[in-house]
């Protein structure tokens, strides 16, 4: 099975006062399609760098990053768009809803810019399976955090992207909420066979995930596999 996901020697450096911080160095990663991946590691260890280089927001410093045999860092920056809108989701630790619309218009705006078909449908269905059915016509401000992460989730499976990158998914959340959207992450992610990169210190997730990647000063220092997760 080919790698859905590849990077090869890939290097982040940033310049820092007067001198150079690395903040990747020399990363070779391979993730297969359907995986879930959890990123781990201390505060500055390139967890959300790293997440950032796979889907294409963020240019390396050398490297190769590949998404299904093409190098997205390659490409310019329009090719790039038209590649995220193809097949990548994104969820956010700040839940990135904007603020005017409400949940439905929220669900509904990817979809349209995807051109899906009867995506009112589709939005309809991704609100029910996340439970937000009767709230679809709030807006953000009149809905709790959990709720809002929700919305975020309907949003990110709504065009039913290959690849869903999660940045600290629960970090803004209480634990029980948090453990009832990682629990609708798991169920969307097996319904809709979506390769899962997600960046966490949550322990919880971590032990969920199937393979843990740990990075320590911007180089993996173990990538383990956990074979008692679902």
């Amino acid at each position: 099975m080919n790698p859905r996901i590849e990077c090869r020697a890939l290097t982040k450096r940033m310049p820092s006062g007067n001198q150079v911080l690395t903040i990747l160095d020399d990363v070779h990663l391979s993730i297969h399609p359907g995986e879930l991946v959890a990123i781990l590691g201390p505060s500055g260890s390139g967890k959300s760098t790293l997440l950032g280089l796979l889907a294409g927001l963020d240019r390396p410093t050398s490297g190769q990053v590949v998404i299904d045999g093409q190098r997205i860092d390659a490409l310019d920056e329009d090719a790039l768009a038209l590649l995220r809108r193809a097949k990548i989701g994104f969820v956010f630790q700040s839940f990135q809803l904007l603020g005017n619309l409400t949940a439905m218009e929220n669900v509904l705006l990817p979809l349209e810019l995807a051109g899906t078909a009867r995506p009112r449908e589709r939005a309809t269905e991704l609100l029910a399976a996340v439970g937000l059915t009767d709230r679809a016509h709030h807006y953000p401000s009149q809905l709790s955090g959990g709720e809002q992460q929700r919305v975020a989730l309907a949003r990110a499976f709504g065009p039913r992207p290959s690849i869903l990158f999660a940045d600290e998914p629960t970090g803004n959340l209480d634990a029980a909420t948090g453990e009832r959207i990682l629990a609708l992450i798991q169920d969307l992610r097996a319904k809709e066979k979506t390769t899962l990169v997600l960046v966490t210190h949550d322990p919880v997730i971590a032990r969920l995930a199937p393979r843990r990647i740990h990075l320590r000063a911007g180089r993996i220092e173990r990538d383990e596999t956990n074979e008692s997760a679902a």
